[in-house]
């Protein structure tokens, strides 16, 4: 499948703002289920590219001038391919046991323990086990978007009963990590058809051990599936404060307005 994918980012401020720096993980991954056909990155300021400890291809933005907003956006073209059975191939920066350590949004507690005992086996899992997680984790947490902030942690959502794809994918890591299975978070886009859920999207990938094959496959967990070729991935990490499309600091501004429009278009 061919996406064409357009994200673009918007700060306003109540007064001028003197400085800015933002990370941004705004283009595609290099890997075997996607390929770039074009991209580009619009943004005011001075753009340097790296690439950060997680593999993603990234930018540091830094804009030293006075200004009320800020706009950045990413657009272009990306052909996707399914994964057989959700497998990820891929050259990986880390080994997998870094994805087993719990970070601020994804401590586990008496209740995330519970749900991981329930579905999960201890130390290594079967893709049937994670499709079992991902299903409780769906029937749990019900989809509201806006019901939740960046901040809010995997704990606090599944006590809630709400949440969005970042919620889910917290719960689904606390989870796994309880039982020493790595997983991490991906961010990225999704065509999202007719359904109600943001073309921004979260899911994750998780550490398999089946008959047939050991790596990393890929799971929705908001829509309890395997990865198809609807989705292109821009980011991993531990969590969503590794993998955050923009995440920065400023001097100035007053108070913040944001607003976000992404749209993909399947051709």
């Amino acid at each position: 499948m061919q996406l064409s994918i357009r994200h673009e980012t918007i700060y306003r401020y109540s007064a001028p703002q003197a400085y800015a720096i933002q990370q941004l993980h705004l283009t595609p991954r290099a890997e075997p289920q996607q390929h770039v056909l074009h991209w580009q990155l619009n943004a005011p300021g001075s753009l340097s590219a790296y690439t950060d400890a997680y593999g993603n291809l990234s930018h540091m933005l830094t804009l030293s001038r006075p200004h009320e907003h800020l706009a950045i956006v990413a657009h272009g073209m990306v052909e996707t391919f399914t994964p057989p059975q959700g497998r990820i191939a891929g050259k990986d920066s880390l080994p997998p046991l870094v994805y087993t350590v719990s970070t601020r949004l994804t401590q586990p507690t008496a209740g995330i323990t519970e749900l991981a005992q329930a579905c999960l086996p201890d130390g290594s899992a079967r893709t049937k086990h994670l499709m079992r997680l991902a299903e409780h984790i769906f029937g749990a947490v019900k989809y509201q978007s806006g019901a939740t902030e960046v901040n809010t942690t995997a704990s606090d959502a599944l006590r809630m009963g709400i949440g969005v794809c970042q919620d889910h994918a917290h719960i689904f890591l606390a989870c796994c990590h309880v039982q020493g299975i790595p997983a991490r978070y991906v961010s990225g886009y999704i065509d999202p058809g007719n359904t109600d859920h943001a073309a921004s999207h979260a899911w994750v990938d998780a550490w398999v051990r089946d008959r047939d094959y050991e790596g990393w496959v890929s799971i929705d967990v908001t829509h309890a599936r395997l990865m198809t070729d609807a989705y292109c991935r821009i980011a991993i990490g531990r969590d969503y404060e590794a993998a955050a499309p923009v995440r920065g600091v400023r001097h100035g501004g007053g108070d913040e307005s944001l607003s976000v429009n992404v749209q993909i278009i399947p051709q």
